[in-house]
């Protein structure tokens, strides 16, 4: 039902996506050639306009659904949904715009050939106009489906059977997707403690033993049982009793406290399995992240090439030694891999100390060294690494293969930041956790990157990077 509800849903916002990119299509049209406030040299046919709506409609779907529109996200904001919007619809257009140049339509004979075969002020109109239409229509869909919900039309009554930590964060979660027509009636709990509970305007409405008669006084469609594991009997009695009525029934596991990163339902040969470790950077978005590597760390290295010369030449200079540094760090999958530095501190800096953590003031730097690590220039050939497939441009920092062995030890959640491929900056970096600084921190911030990783958030990464600059405050 949650399921089915979802796509009802997911249906009718798409609906209404492409009723309001139809409408800004015409109104753009209606703008641009009909109002005559746009002087236009040729008026051109509208159905050599009017092909491109059908690839309008394809384009828009795919990348609002790429970009998350489609995904039920609790607590996102409406201003949140409007800048999703903006990004997704300058990326269609762009979309759009390399399809017309790709496959533009024949000139008429003695009509100058545009650069894109169509107005590019019909182009910016329609993208411009595409944006408050759709938030306007997704607003609309928004209120009816609310009043609709609330008329007592199509909703779903729910009693959660638990109302400890799993019960609330289930209650939680179905108060947040109102839009669906879910209303929580309440708990059931045979902690006398809980008599009285009171969350979210939910109560407790009577022990697990009265569950046929609370189903039947408040009308129950449906029954979530999220029980502890200790509770296992109970849950069973539960379940039992539940069959006997005509109610839809679901089953939260206790496993939650036991998930290091998203959890997932998985299907094996009929056999229910959860995966405690799904990463959301998976299928497309692998795609999308490495040609987003790709792009940004070749064209790097090609406005950076002219410079490269300069500082080798100074590192050298100094104290004649190597312009680079190899050390093995840790990547993805614990694959080790050599990590590619411009040196910053003297030859053999740990021939007697073995692998230690740069200090402030650190007097095994070289006078070049401390201005190029500053600066975090020491790190630009790491662009390399990206090229190479060791890194990605955005993600965890990788560590060198003693320091992880301790601090596993240490945090058993911190081999999940080898789930994806480490980055030059990062989530943590761009916070202030880089260096000798707090690892259980850094771990914070690298689990919470891997967990609500999307292109959006590798784009804000990379703002923050170039905001703040690259000065190394940390050591």
């Amino acid at each position: 039902m949650i399921r089915h509800r979802q796509k009802i849903t997911t249906a009718i916002y798409l609906m209404g996506d492409l009723v309001a990119t139809a409408g800004a299509f015409f109104a753009a049209w209606h703008l641009r050639f009909e109002t005559g406030i746009f002087a236009a040299v040729d008026q051109p046919e509208f159905s050599r306009y009017l092909v491109l709506l059908p690839i309008i409609l394809v384009i828009w779907p795919i990348v609002f659904y790429f970009h998350g529109l489609y995904q039920v996200q609790r607590g996102r904001s409406r201003a949140e949904e409007g800048i999703n919007l903006v990004i997704a619809i300058i990326l269609a257009s762009l979309l759009l715009a390399f399809t017309v140049v790709w496959a533009r339509p024949p000139a008429k004979p003695g009509v100058p050939y545009a650069i894109f075969g169509y107005s590019r002020l019909f182009m910016a109109m329609l993208a411009g106009l595409n944006v408050p239409f759709a938030i306007a229509v997704r607003n609309i869909i928004r209120a009816v489906l609310r009043r609709f919900h609330l008329s007592g039309q199509g909703l779903q009554r729910i009693l959660v059977v638990g109302a400890g930590a799993l019960g609330k964060e289930v209650a939680k979660k179905l108060l947040g997707h109102r839009d669906f027509g879910f209303q929580v009636a309440g708990f059931l709990d045979d902690d006398p403690g809980k008599a009285n509970l009171s969350f979210e305007g939910l109560r407790v409405l009577g022990t697990l033993e009265a569950v046929k008669d609370v189903l039947a006084e408040q009308k129950i469609d449906q029954v979530f049982v999220a029980l502890p594991v200790e509770a296992h009997k109970k849950t069973m009695r539960v379940l039992q009793a539940v069959a006997r009525e005509c109610v839809e029934i679901r089953l939260v596991p206790d496993v939650l406290q036991y998930a290091t990163l998203q959890a997932k339902l998985e299907d094996l040969d009929g056999t229910p399995v959860i995966n405690l470790s799904q990463v959301p950077l998976q299928g497309w978005g692998t795609l999308v992240k490495r040609s987003l590597d790709l792009a940004i760390s070749s064209s790097a290295l090609l406005l950076l090439l002219p410079f490269f010369p300069l500082i080798a030449l100074a590192i050298w200079i100094e104290d004649r030694g190597p312009i680079f540094y190899h050390q093995e760090r840790m990547g993805l999958d614990r694959r080790s891999f050599q990590i590619l530095k411009l040196r910053s501190m003297r030859v053999g800096a740990e021939s007697s100390t073995g692998p230690v953590w740069a200090t402030k003031d650190d007097p095994r730097r070289t006078r070049v060294g401390a201005f190029i690590r500053h600066w975090s220039i020491d790190e630009l050939p790491q662009l390399w690494n990206v090229v190479k497939g060791n890194m990605s441009i955005v993600g965890p920092r990788p560590e060198r293969p003693a320091f992880v062995q301790e601090f596993k030890e240490r945090l058993p959640q911190y081999m999940m930041r080898h789930k994806v491929k480490s980055g030059i900056t990062g989530w943590a970096q761009v916070h202030g956790w880089r260096g000798n600084t707090s690892i259980k921190k850094r771990l914070q911030y690298d689990l919470y990157y891997i967990e609500n990783w999307s292109l959006k958030l590798d784009i804000k990464i990379l703002w923050m990077t170039l905001r703040h600059g690259l000065r190394h405050n940390a050591y």
